[in-house]
């Protein structure tokens, strides 16, 4: 009989969980110790690592009772759903249960909010404290920080997690404040800052003393909504640029908003989840996280959307047509990176081999480029053919006829795993 509630509340809860997507892999370096139980290894569960691997986490809520009525949230006070709540040592068993049966390499945990902020995020820590203190598990842990939660509870939570995020929901204060009147977008933003803060006074300190523990050493995320409210993808790319510059935030997530409402301040139900957008802001994200791009070079006032059909990489290459030909054998790195069809790596590959040879197409495409695309921006010290100039509009019209010659009657149907 207790087996049986506890796969039922694991079942609501699991669902309930499944809307918070800001739980990829993290840098932690928490080693095992004293024959605990886990390492954090390099990643966390249902994500992809670096190296492409794809890791697995629990990932449940705590409780999807929640005080507040937010509009787009399922587990809103006011929606008629399927109510479960896990006590402390429930997810403890769960955890450690899961991790001895090999299902698992971590923890994905949040929360709605029971009472308050501060009793919530009470159960959270010691939820944590007893995996590491009493269980001596040394896995990842993911834990979501309850906004207006007190300092000293974010402060414990810290020491205890490899990552903490406060989500923040809506793109901007009008948008939360619309359709989640109860919350204050301050109570966000200062728990980010004090995070922050204490993330980089422990790793200063951490350079004196060795022996200073570790705090939230894979750092933190946070979370924005994408087609519940009109915001242009200028100003979702201009709160994300503020999080990264001013909270060092180590990644930001966009979560498609699925219709779940009928309420009239929200897109209706049936209406398409945002996929493509989303996909294109976190392409975008990439680009100014590692490829050195402005927000303002991708989007802009006079477009403050992305292209829908082409990544934003491309787009840009499409804007700035008089910075190309670039000649492949004498750009500097950062160029190379602003051509389409040229990851990092591949641009690194570059950069070595032609220290032995003047490259020619053929090399390129042994290096693992997109040739296909990179070839309209590219040219070569001896140009083996005269490419003709093509508009903007031509290389775009080309691009995608090989996209769609390439992936077409390439779909079949995924099966499902339960």
């Amino acid at each position: 009989m207790i087996q049986e509630r506890m796969m039922k509340k694991l079942a609501i809860l699991a669902d309930a969980a499944k809307y918070d997507v800001s739980c990829s892999s993290g840098q932690s370096t928490r080693k095992n110790k004293n024959q605990g139980l886990g390492d954090t290894g390099s990643g966390i569960c249902h994500a992809f690592t670096e190296d492409g691997r794809c890791v697995s986490l629990l990932k449940i809520l705590l409780t999807n009772h929640c005080i507040f009525d937010c509009a787009y949230c399922v587990s809103r006070k006011s929606n008629d759903i399927k109510r479960a709540a896990f006590t402390i040592q429930e997810v403890v068993d769960l955890t450690i249960g899961f991790y001895r049966r090999n299902y698992i390499e971590g923890l994905f945990l949040s929360s709605g909010i029971f009472d308050n902020a501060d009793y919530t995020m009470e159960r959270l820590v010691r939820i944590v404290k007893k995996l590491r203190l009493e269980e001596n598990f040394n896995g990842y842990i993911h834990l979501k920080a309850i906004p207006g939660a007190s300092e000293e509870l974010l402060k414990e939570a810290g020491l205890y997690a490899d990552r903490l995020s406060v989500n923040v929901e809506m793109p901007t204060e009008q948008s939360l404040k619309l359709l989640a009147p109860d919350k204050n977008h301050k109570d966000v933003i200062k728990p980010m800052q004090y995070l922050k803060n204490e993330i980089v006074g422990y790793q200063e300190e951490k350079k004196l003393n060795y022996k200073t523990p570790l705090f939230a050493p894979a750092g933190q995320s946070t979370q924005m909504v994408i087609g519940a409210t009109k915001e242009n993808d200028l100003e979702i790319l201009g709160m994300a640029n503020y999080f990264y510059e001013q909270m060092n935030m180590r990644r930001v997530y966009y979560s498609g908003y699925v219709p779940i409402s009928y309420d009239n301040r929200l897109p209706v139900i049936g209406t398409p989840v945002p996929m493509i957008r989303e996909n294109r802001l976190y392409q975008a994200d990439w680009l100014i996280r590692y490829y050195g791009f402005n927000v303002n070079e991708i989007v802009g006032f006079d477009q403050p959307n992305l292209d829908l059909d082409i990544d934003p990489k491309l787009g840009w290459a499409l804007r700035n047509l008089h910075q190309f030909p670039v000649d492949i054998n004498a750009a500097d790195l950062e160029l190379i990176h602003r051509i389409p069809g040229i990851g990092l790596l591949s641009a690194k590959k570059i950069i070595d081999a032609r220290k032995f040879k003047k490259l020619q197409p053929d090399d390129l495409k042994k290096l693992g480029i997109s040739y296909s695309r990179s070839k309209y921006f590219l040219a070569f010290s001896s140009p083996f053919y005269t490419q003709k100039d093509l508009t903007s509009i031509q290389i775009k019209n080309q691009i995608l006829n090989l996209q769609n010659s390439k992936y077409r009657n390439n779909f079949s149907n995924q099966l499902t795993l339960f």
